[in-house]
């Protein structure tokens, strides 16, 4: 996953996307929205191949729609345009493995999740995202030492004992809680400057 580029404006963006070969906005677009929305699809049932084909068709169908100014901001949020594309190209999906199923004489109704709340689900995987994009953009760009990082990453990421991690890597439980809390520190203001960029779309 690329990183996002958190300095560009959703509405900076927006505008970019009008110009049909601006590379730059669709990649822009791609990095912050395609792994939402995978996670997304995923969670409301699909598996990883088909959710990254209704993902595709969901950014797709967006950015048309976009330049055939069907999409209005003053009328809603852009996550909302977003996933209402995706829940209608799923239920097309889910339309078409039914009638695959009939012909083949099973049941045209999988045990499929009901399509909860979409809202609580997108926000859900956007925190995810902007989480891991940040724990990525963290590792390769931040001035801490290696042995500062890994200690973070296994105490706060893996939940390894503090003790346990203290012995093998040859650091005091001290010195491992200041060095988780550094990163923490750093890794707020990250989170905060992707949620700037992400969430205000």
């Amino acid at each position: 996953m690329s990183p996002l580029t958190a300095t560009i404006t959703t509405t900076e963006l927006l505008d970019g996307l009008h110009q049909q070969g601006n590379r730059v906005a669709w990649g822009e677009f791609d990095r912050r929205y395609r792994p939402i929305l995978v996670g997304f699809l995923r969670r409301m049932g699909l598996d990883e191949a088909d959710a990254a084909d209704v993902a595709q068709e969901t950014l797709t169908c967006f950015v048309q729609d976009y330049r055939l100014k069907k999409y209005d901001r003053q009328q809603g949020r852009l996550r909302s345009w977003l996933i209402g594309i995706a829940r209608y190209r799923l239920a097309d999906l889910r339309r078409a493995k039914g009638r695959r199923r009939e012909l083949r004489g099973e049941s045209a109704f999988e045990n499929e999740p009901q399509d909860a709340d979409a809202d609580s689900i997108w926000e859900a995987e956007t925190k995810r995202v902007i989480f891991e994009q940040a724990v990525s953009e963290l590792r390769h760009t931040s001035r801490f030492n290696e042995r500062t990082i890994e200690a973070f990453e296994r105490v706060v990421l893996k939940h390894e004992d503090v003790d346990a991690v203290s012995a093998q890597m040859g650091l005091t439980a001290q010195e491992i809680y200041n060095a988780k809390n550094r990163v923490v520190e750093r890794l707020r203001e990250i989170v905060k400057r992707y949620e700037e960029a992400l969430i205000g779309g």
